[in-house]
């Protein structure tokens, strides 16, 4: 939690100001019992009415000093509590802004959600008791027992038995609840991945009816959190009626003992309704104190948890000295030797892949599913690093560039079309934010999406639902098209880019891109043949090895796999 301390920093004057004030609301809560047992003993007792009046105007202002210092207080913490959370959750943004896929890999979409809601709240409910009660206790705690000594030394043995019964009950509860907390983030992290799996894939569910299935899962999941959440629930609310019967017992504890020292006059009665005023005092601070203890092991978890992802690093870095792009390079690709294989894996993904894309030529990729096409266009922009080998584009080894540079140079189109909240010209100048309307308008026009766009309501302006909900898939992945068109880059990468699309778009699309792709280089990965067989060089992939390479006609002649994969497919289209 420590690591998480310098969040801190920017709000260190109103840190200090609010322990300024919560040593003056010590004071007050302090000075009162005082000034009520001189109003007792000297006031009512001897008919003073001077002596009440005015000690009572002291209780007044003392008592305003501590409601005005206590608002500053809750001022302060409030404004710290915000300001922190707000501050780790950019940091937590920004960390994972800069993840390579590496790094998506091991941390799951569910579990980072979690730590910058759910944990991130942890800590900010933390600071804001923090700051009230964490300096506020020990000082209430210790300056209560001072005048509770100071007022009755003969029945400080009562206070000691007290203290000792909550330190009991306090350690007791941390025991038994602090193992459940970590067990408790887990958990959040498994309802929250089961409920965005079933949401995101609801209508499979509802296709293949494993309703009943996902409802089992959900309620597994539910149940379990549930179960945790009830056990540590229970261990805290045992400790509160606890509390108030130990308040209670020492309470009657010490009228009964005060009550035997007034009739001896070894006490005056202001005298120990000041020391039960100051007992109490103890007792709640013990229990705030027991508060904090609580919530520091849980905050603790989700404060180590949080660190983590601030704490971890991309494994993709850009150089100390990064080069620049060759000019008389432009848009060249250059794969030499490349092996590739996932972070933990035993085997590579792919082996010895070596090929050049120029611009003003088309490269296609074709292969069975899994053989490694997608991993294969991956490496361009570096979404991960090769394991050997190099991969140039226009002219430089990836890692030698700024990932700025390169990804700048490429207009990548993935497999599943993304599409964010917004409008549809705000998703399409994704790839160039300062696209004029003309510049959008010819993007979607190349890419075969003006005809539905135009058809909407309100164009351009139409808004794009989460995730795009309100637009069919092919319509998505025309949109997507559209805003790499629009960056007008060096590099188009089309990782099955037309899948969801008819035959007759597919071609009017391939057609539209053939005079703005004239000087750059394109690489289209695809499972059908018509898609690529117009492409000037074909690579055909199979279990992570280049196994063919050539035009349709060279290949249909010189590679099995690719004849097999262009006979089954013709087959079926003359089976239509």
């Amino acid at each position: 939690m420590l690591k998480l301390a310098r969040f801190l920093k920017p709000y260190a004057l109103l840190v200090l100001l609010s322990v300024v004030f919560l040593f003056v609301q010590a004071f007050s809560e302090l000075y009162l019992p005082a000034l009520m047992a001189d109003i007792v003993d000297s006031g009512i007792r001897n008919g003073n009415r001077a002596v009440i009046l005015a000690t009572g105007g002291r209780m007044l202002v003392v008592a305003f000093g501590g409601v005005l210092a206590a608002g500053i207080v809750g001022f302060c913490s409030s404004r710290v509590a915000a300001g922190v959370t707000r501050d780790i959750r950019r940091a937590v943004f920004a960390s994972v802004e800069d993840f390579s896929s590496a790094e998506f890999d091991r941390f799951s979409t569910a579990s980072l959600i979690t730590r910058t809601t759910n944990d991130v709240t942890q800590l900010q409910h933390l600071v804001l008791m923090g700051m009230r009660m964490l300096f506020f206790a020990p000082v209430m705690g210790i300056g209560s027992i001072v005048m509770a000594v100071r007022t009755g030394a003969s029945m400080s043995w009562i206070l000691v038995i007290a203290v000792f019964a909550v330190i009991v009950l306090i350690a007791g509860v941390f025991r038994i609840a602090m193992p459940k907390f970590r067990i408790v983030q887990k958990l959040v992290d498994r309802l929250n991945l089961v409920s965005r799996e079933h949401l995101s894939g609801l209508m499979v569910i509802r296709a293949f009816r494993t309703e009943q299935f996902e409802t089992e899962r959900f309620a597994k999941a539910n149940n379990d959190l549930t179960a945790v959440n009830l056990f540590v629930n229970r261990v805290m609310t045992i400790m509160m009626p606890t509390m108030t019967l130990v308040m209670n017992g020492v309470g009657l504890l010490i009228i009964w003992i005060g009550a035997q020292h007034i009739a001896a006059s070894a006490m005056q009665v202001g005298d120990m309704m000041a020391y039960l005023q100051y007992a109490m005092h103890a007792i709640m601070s013990f229990l705030m104190l027991s508060v904090m203890f609580i919530m520091i092991p849980r905050s603790a978890v989700s404060a180590d948890r949080i660190a983590e992802v601030i704490d971890t690093s991309s494994s993709i870095r850009d150089p100390a000295a990064p080069r620049e792009m060759r000019k008389d390079l432009s848009g060249v690709v250059e794969f030499r030797s490349v092996s590739f294989r996932y972070p933990g894996a035993d085997e590579d993904v792919l082996s010895d892949i070596s090929f050049t894309a120029r611009p003003g030529t088309t490269t296609a990729l074709i292969g069975p599913t899994g053989c490694g096409k997608s991993t294969l266009v991956h490496l361009v922009p570096r979404f991960y690093d090769v394991t050997s080998g190099s991969i140039l584009v226009s002219g430089v080894d990836v890692r030698e560039l700024a990932q700025k540079e390169l990804r700048q140079a490429i207009g990548f189109v993935p497999q599943k079309a993304v599409l964010r909240t917004g409008t549809v010209a705000d998703n399409i100048r994704a790839g160039k934010p300062d696209a004029s309307d003309r510049e959008t308008a010819d993007a979607a026009r190349i890419a075969q999406a003006a005809g539905f766009i135009e058809k909407m309501e309100e164009g351009y302006a139409s808004p794009v639902s989460e995730g795009g909900a309100n637009f069919s898939g092919g319509q998505k992945q025309r949109l997507s098209i559209a805003r790499a068109v629009v960056k007008k880059p060096s590099v188009y990468i089309f990782d099955d880019s037309f899948s969801a699309l008819d035959a007759a778009t597919d071609a009017k699309l391939r057609t539209a891109l053939d005079p703005v792709t004239e000087h750059a280089t394109v690489i289209v990965v695809s499972q059908r043949i018509h898609t690529i067989m117009h492409a000037d060089s074909i690579l055909v992939l199979d279990n992570g090895r280049i196994v063919g390479s050539g035009t349709h006609d060279e290949l249909l002649e010189t590679c099995g796999l690719y004849r097999e994969i262009a006979s089954s497919q013709l087959a079926m289209e003359v089976s239509e």
